[in-house]
């Protein structure tokens, strides 16, 4: 499955769709990157005067690059043209290290710990610009194929 396959079978879309591209994929890996905007609807409102990335903004984006997609290319073979994956968040435990401010560009590197039961649990990290590590921890979400039909 080509990496722009599984970025248009996300369950996403503006202002909620946080993968803007996808570096690697792999049946116990996956990489990606998001930018933020400097308008992006969040940062109104967090903070006043100091715009910051809200800590739950950054967990969405570890796990729609390291759970969701990665999800995706592991139900690669049970898609067909008229199903589409629907993916849960059902459990996280992160871990923030430092800030992430408008126009920051975001790496996103997820590891596979097990994928049984239609439930995929990751170990996940982001890192800023500077390869420094901005927060990690686990993120799992149970994985189902819906027919578009239904």
């Amino acid at each position: 499955m080509k990496k722009e396959t599984i970025i248009q079978l996300l369950p996403y879309r503006a202002p909620f769709l946080f993968v803007e591209e996808l570096t690697y994929i792999s049946e116990d890996r996956s990489e990606g990157y998001y930018t933020f905007k400097n308008d992006e609807y969040f940062y109104l409102g967090h903070f006043k005067d100091n715009p910051l990335t809200p800590g739950v903004i950054l967990t969405e984006v570890m796990a729609q690059i390291g759970v969701v997609c990665l999800g995706i290319y592991l139900l690669k073979k049970f898609l067909s043209e008229i199903e589409r994956p629907q993916i849960a968040l059902s459990n996280s435990e992160v871990d923030f290290f430092l800030p992430v401010k408008p126009k920051e560009r975001v790496k996103v590197v997820s590891e596979k710990i097990y994928f049984r039961f239609n439930k995929l649990k990751c170990k996940v990290q982001l890192f800023n610009e500077k390869n420094e590590l901005v927060c990690k921890g686990t993120i799992s979400g149970m994985l189902k194929v819906m027919n578009n039909e239904t």
